[in-house]
């Protein structure tokens, strides 16, 4: 393992939030390694220099640094928080009879089912969102995308929009996407039509959000549904729960496992940069770095909440109660 993830940073000593996310920014905006996502051509227009670190606290403190206010479009991440709402509205039991919830280990585009259910692996891999977004059309028709729109922005706080030029991009070159759509007709786990199914899809991976934005989303998951910054509620307290237990297990492609041995917090990440991880009753945090690893993970995000985990004690597993320093970098 790399000895520097272990390597405490020189933070002062009584430090804050603001401090430890501003000292993490620094300490990880220099590695300009890994690439942008040319597959979606509106991707590869994007600046790869973009870095911004977002923090939101259930208590309501909110901290930013670098470029956590420039818009970028959520792709993958709006996976989770579309599980979460297929839950709500379809019901645990016909969600988990179309879709697993177990680790597949294989990349995000990979087009396999169980073997033994014959139904996507996960909801956080391309096939198993596409069964959740066929859900979602099959209980809500023509106003699925209205309603994905309303909850999402009342996680965020406020009002999200699609960006159109990115929504036609992937449109116009998922190929492969299309063809995991058919594959899932076939094997009875979309039933809502390829068409409109994939139409939710694309929408939905096309909505812009800031990490400022993502961060107040994973915050509103913390607080168990509810905004702690408007008090709106976003999400359902038991979808709440089920969702962070897929995101922990499933979140990060195929890294979850380095990601939940290394960080320890539910994540979820998205090739247009983003990465959003949840940490239960306390935070939200978000990062926006577009240049990805091999596996289309944000190279700088991941940097980033590497140093964040291990200077706060984030880890779910963390054996030195270390979790004590978030209470004194919020102030408490």
């Amino acid at each position: 393992m790399d000895s520097s993830l272990h390597a405490a940073p020189a933070v002062p000593a009584g430090y804050g939030l603001e401090t430890v996310v501003r000292h993490t920014y620094e300490r990880t905006r220099t590695d300009t390694s890994g690439a942008l996502a040319d597959y979606i051509p509106e991707l590869a227009l994007v600046d790869p220099d973009r870095f911004g670190i977002a923090a939101v606290s259930v208590e309501g403190e909110v901290v930013s640094v670098g470029d956590a206010d420039v818009a970028f479009t959520i792709q993958s991440i709006s996976k989770a928080f579309a599980f979460c709402l297929a839950l709500e509205v379809a019901g645990r039991e016909k969600v988990l009879s179309r879709v697993g919830v177990e680790p597949s280990g294989d990349a995000f585009n990979a087009i396999v089912f169980d073997a033994e259910t014959n139904r996507p692996f996960n909801p956080m891999v391309n096939a198993g969102a596409i069964t959740v977004s066929g859900l979602l059309v099959e209980h809500l028709g023509a106003d699925a995308l209205d309603f994905v729109l309303d909850r999402f922005s009342a996680a965020a706080g406020r009002r999200l929009v699609v960006d159109e030029a990115v929504f036609r991009s992937e449109a116009e070159t998922a190929h492969r996407n299309r063809g995991i759509a058919h594959l899932l007709t076939s094997a009875g786990a979309l039933t809502a039509g390829v068409d409109a199914t994939l139409d939710l899809y694309f929408r939905q991976c096309s909505i812009l959000v800031t990490a400022g934005d993502l961060a107040r989303m994973g915050a509103t998951l913390a607080n168990i549904g509810e905004n702690p910054l408007t008090g709106t509620t976003a999400f359902a307290v038991d979808a709440v729960r089920s969702t962070l237990a897929v995101m922990f297990t499933c979140g990060m492609y195929n890294f979850a496992g380095n990601w939940a041995f290394d960080v320890g917090v539910p994540a979820k990440s998205g090739v247009g940069g983003g990465i959003l991880g949840v940490v239960n009753r306390q935070l939200g945090i978000a990062t926006y770095s577009p240049r990805l690893d091999g596996r289309g993970n944000s190279v700088r995000g991941i940097a980033a909440f590497r140093e964040l985990a291990e200077e706060l004690g984030l880890h779910l597993f963390d054996p030195t109660n270390r979790g004590s320093a978030m209470l004194t970098a919020f102030g408490r």
